[in-house]
């Protein structure tokens, strides 16, 4: 058993047998189903068993899946900054967190469409227990990063993930993409975990941890969907929080939000690439700051860059002006918008509890904040 077994996705010789063993998966059928509603099961299954490379898998299957989400729940993606990439060069794309599958399916179908590397992404494990999940993440080249674990174990793990990223960008030309913290942003409100940037570091060989991010192309990005379709499933955790209490998730909640997010109502989507972090990289390095506080300042600049980059919707200023009680930001909503948005959110939670009103709220209002933040 090599080193990376156990969290890698499949080599592309094993592709084809992988295919194989879920092809007849009724799940697999209804993704197809509705990924190729004018298709027969026979022609498409015979397209997969003749599917050889994890690249073929993506771009043949799973990428017209992509566009058949896209026109089904949602007014349409648009993007920006990829003209400012290069073809053959591997990133780390470092990204706010809002949806399990799209955030890094989106970003995948912008690379592809504009000529660029395909990323192998991070997923956690606790995401992919069912044998079927666990095989169609691997053919779409995701790497799973070990949940639940503590002390020693905990280490290993996060330096068994440090190497794999290392070894694609730096060995194999491959990009990775990655969230900004553990899990996704359940209250609207991105920030970078100092944690997820020491642990891309423990790789590094030379005696400067930090000097990683010299040798590679770190981008920020930035998702925004108008309407979150799985907003009110985050609801349930955000008030255990504030209890202080131990959420503890249902048997089938992280398949259920990965199915929302699939089929639920999104409005209109935005993807920003933020630039290449070259020159502020350089300078936090040169600086005579310990690697912390390095970490904390590399991960400050990545904030600020996706606050900016992150497009504010009608429903994210209708949201802080419900939440202030003010009329700020009522140039950038119609009436119609807002009435929508206020009944979206009558039908979704139960309105007489102010808790679950004001979190509803913060989840679309805080990018807004950040946004103001990042201008200071």
């Amino acid at each position: 058993m090599s080193q990376f077994d156990s969290i890698r996705p499949f080599y592309d010789a094993e592709a084809n047998a992988a295919i194989r063993k879920i092809v007849d998966d009724p799940m697999l059928e209804a993704m197809m189903s509705f990924t190729f509603p004018t298709d027969t099961k026979e022609h498409w299954k015979d397209l997969m068993v003749h599917t050889h490379s994890l690249r073929d898998f993506q771009i043949n299957f799973i990428y017209p899946g992509v566009q058949m989400v896209l026109k089904k729940s949602s007014d349409g993606l648009s993007t920006g900054g990829f003209e400012h990439l290069e073809s053959n060069t591997a990133y780390l794309f470092i990204s706010n967190h809002r949806d399990i599958i799209l955030d890094t399916s989106l970003l995948n179908a912008c690379l592809y469409e504009n000529g660029l590397v395909l990323t192998t992404s991070a997923i956690g494990d606790n995401l992919i227990q069912k044998p079927f999940l666990h095989t169609l993440s691997r053919l779409n080249r995701n790497f799973a990063i070990k949940r639940g674990l503590q002390g020693r174990a905990l280490l290993e793990s996060s330096q068994s993930a440090s190497a794999y990223i290392r070894k694609s960008l730096l060995s194999e030309n491959r990009s990775v993409w990655t969230a900004q913290r553990e899990g996704r942003t359940k209250d609207g409100n991105d920030a970078t975990q100092r944690g997820v940037l020491k642990m891309l570091t423990l790789a590094e060989e030379g005696k400067n941890p930090f000097d990683f991010f010299e040798k590679i192309k770190l981008v920020p990005v930035s998702i925004s969907y108008e309407y979150d379709p799985t907003d009110v499933l985050k609801m349930p955790e955000l008030l255990a929080k504030s209890k202080d209490e131990k959420y503890i998730k249902s048997e089938n909640e992280d398949f259920l939000n990965l199915l929302r997010g699939i089929i639920g109502t999104k409005k209109r989507i935005h993807l920003q690439v933020n630039g290449v972090l070259d020159e502020e990289v350089k300078m936090i390095n040169a600086s005579e700051q310990n690697t912390g506080d390095k970490l904390e300042q590399l991960a400050s600049i990545i904030d600020r860059k996706i606050w900016q980059g992150y497009r504010l919707w009608p429903s994210n200023y209708i949201a802080h002006d419900q939440l202030s009680q003010s009329s700020t930001y009522a140039e950038h909503y119609t009436g119609a918008e807002k009435d929508a948005f206020l009944q979206r959110m009558h039908q979704k939670i139960e309105t007489h509890n102010e808790f679950l009103t004001k979190s509803f709220l913060a989840m679309y209002a805080n990018p807004v904040n950040n946004y103001e933040k990042s201008k200071q």
